[in-house]
């Protein structure tokens, strides 16, 4: 879950409210009820503020939705792939990636709701860069472990498939995955045949 900073005080002990703070917001309400629940005087009453604050930053809903879909993918994407950089080992890169991704979309249902309104225009072009953007990195990681291209691309492809299965079981049907105790076997089971050389 994107976490709202906190704003600069403004006179009388409110906080001002930057746009990011409507995002973070925005993303909240997305993976609690969808876009639907995007309406701006719900979110100022949780963000308490008035709807002034929100056209202070936004010309409509339409813009406030392409912020939080902007910044789902710096969080949720870049910032996840940044945090990974310093890691030398590909393949320790790797299990940390299916370990970290995992546990947040354990944590937030945000992308299930993404992907449950994909038709939307906004969402599906976010959709389609971040989809890109994580197989490519993936196909990478596979390619610095010394398979073609072709053959990276493709374990890349289903890498991210068996990350969406395990949030989109893990949301819908958790009994269905392993107990808590053994999700550090299993994701490493799961790595282990996405490396597999026949």
């Amino acid at each position: 879950m994107v976490r709202r900073r906190e704003g600069k005080p403004q006179s009388g002990g409110r906080q001002r409210l930057s746009a990011r703070d409507w995002a973070d917001a925005a993303l909240t309400a997305i993976g609690e009820g969808g876009l639907a629940a995007v309406a701006v005087e719900p979110l100022a009453a949780r963000l308490g503020t008035t709807k002034g604050s929100f056209y202070w930053h936004f010309t409509n809903r339409e813009a406030l939705i392409e912020a939080a879909l902007r910044r789902w993918e710096e969080v949720c994407t870049e910032d996840m792939i940044e945090a990974l950089a310093p890691e030398p080992d590909p393949l320790r890169r790797l299990r940390r990636l299916f370990t970290e991704a995992t546990a947040a979309a354990a944590r937030d249902p945000l992308e299930l709701s993404l992907l449950a309104t994909s038709a939307h225009p906004q969402v599906a072009a976010v959709l389609g860069r971040v989809t890109e953007r994580r197989i490519g990195y993936l196909a990478d990681l596979f390619a610095e472990l010394g398979f073609p291209p072709d053959e990276a691309r493709r374990r890349g492809v289903l890498g991210y498939t068996a990350y969406l299965g395990h949030a989109q079981l893990g949301h819908a049907v958790p009994d269905a995955l392993p107990p808590t105790a053994e999700q550090a076997a299993y994701l490493d089971s799961v790595v282990d045949t996405l490396l597999r050389r026949d």
